[in-house]
């Protein structure tokens, strides 16, 4: 009777080989729960920040019977909140007469485990444009939000104005809510599968726009003062006396006046040794040692590298150092051969290769007597 219409494989009939298939749509009632409630939940943990659900093996079952378009697209909606909101199916594998949502989706609908709901197929368009906004500041500190997004994104089927999805990146939960969508639709909803997605951000909420122009005058303020207080500049600083930073500055301009450079020596090679100026003298009174260990309080931007150590020596180490010492400086200063004033009158000739005029006197080796 019905031979000549669409059957259910979904080819058309030898009687009527230009008919359209005319696409059928499912619809039917679950009491929805959290993934965290079904059995093997520690595997499931990923789809919980996805968008897609878990229908039981009776759904699977109606839909193979009936021609509908692939992907399989839902929207979930429910009465008691008059909230909808749409998704993909993950797996056939929840309980008969239940389904399991991600939790974000029943924050969405603003509903409880065991809540009744109505699931029906949906047709959505391929998704071009989507604003996102951010529900907290947390979202700007991720160095690359872009490929986190589409790493996120992969779970998803659809995407619908208004729901607040979650994203699980490096342990910590991000909620962004979807503002907008396009190409624009009745439903509200797109079909992110196998298309390209422009993704736009919207401020995040609580987020305040820094005024940079006062930002640059306080930090410029702050580098005049600064500069102004700066120990150093005036040599009266902890680590400047710890330097002598006067004397060096003193020994800097006084540099430009000397004409004679450089180190004297005494006749007997001993370096000779400059008394210490005025102003050497009033920084070592300055710097005083005595007493109990007080802490090193050094200002902003200065570092201190520790006192000068010296190697103990007893008296007999530092009396042959300081002869070594002067022997180096004496060969450093004068140096060359030394000569009497009295010639020599007796020749002594060095060379032993020859023998000599006078042989000495032996005693033999040994003495024969003669018995005769």
């Amino acid at each position: 009777m019905f031979g000549g219409f669409q059957g259910f494989s979904g080819q058309p009939n030898q009687f009527f080989p230009q008919m359209v298939p005319i696409p059928q749509s499912f619809e039917d009632f679950f009491r929805c729960y959290p993934i965290s409630m079904m059995k093997d939940a520690g595997n499931k943990d990923v789809a919980n920040y996805g968008g897609k659900i878990f229908l039981p093996q009776s759904a699977l079952h109606k839909l193979t019977m009936l021609n509908i378009r692939y992907p399989m697209l839902f929207k979930i909606s429910t009465t008691s909140t008059d909230k909808s909101t749409h998704s993909g199916v993950l797996e056939f594998t929840a309980d008969e007469g239940r389904c399991y949502l991600p939790e974000w989706m029943m924050d969405t609908l603003k509903i409880n485990a065991g809540t009744v709901v109505k699931i029906e197929t949906a047709d959505l368009p391929q998704g071009n444009f989507v604003k996102l906004e951010p529900q907290s500041t947390d979202f700007l500190e991720i160095t690359d939000p872009k490929a986190v997004l589409e790493n996120a994104l992969r779970n998803f089927t659809t995407l619908t104005v208004g729901d607040v999805i979650e994203l699980n990146y490096n342990s910590h939960i991000y909620q962004i809510k979807i503002l907008e969508v396009k190409p624009e639709s009745s439903s509200g909803g797109i079909c992110v599968i196998e298309t390209d997605l422009v993704t736009e951000f919207a401020p995040p909420v609580g987020y305040v726009e820094p005024d940079y122009e006062k930002l640059k005058e306080e930090n410029e303020k702050k580098k005049r003062e600064a500069a102004i207080s700066a120990p150093s500049l005036k040599g009266k600083g902890s680590m400047a006396r710890q330097i002598n930073y006067g004397g060096l500055l003193q020994e800097a301009a006084d540099e430009a006046t000397i004409k004679f450079k450089g180190d004297g020596f005494k006749l007997s090679g001993k370096k000779s040794t400059k008394p210490k100026s005025d102003a050497e003298k009033n920084e070592t009174e300055d710097l005083d040692l005595s007493g109990p260990v007080r802490p090193l309080e050094l200002p902003e931007g200065y570092l201190f590298f520790g006192f000068p150590v010296t190697p103990y020596m007893d008296e007999f180490e530092a009396a042959e150092k300081e002869q070594q010492d002067q022997a180096k400086e004496g060969e450093a200063v004068f140096y060359g051969e030394g000569h009497t004033l009295r010639a020599n009158k007796k020749r002594k000739d060095k060379n032993k290769s020859h023998i000599p005029i006078k042989n000495k006197v032996r005693s033999p080796e040994a003495i024969i007597i003669d018995s005769d």
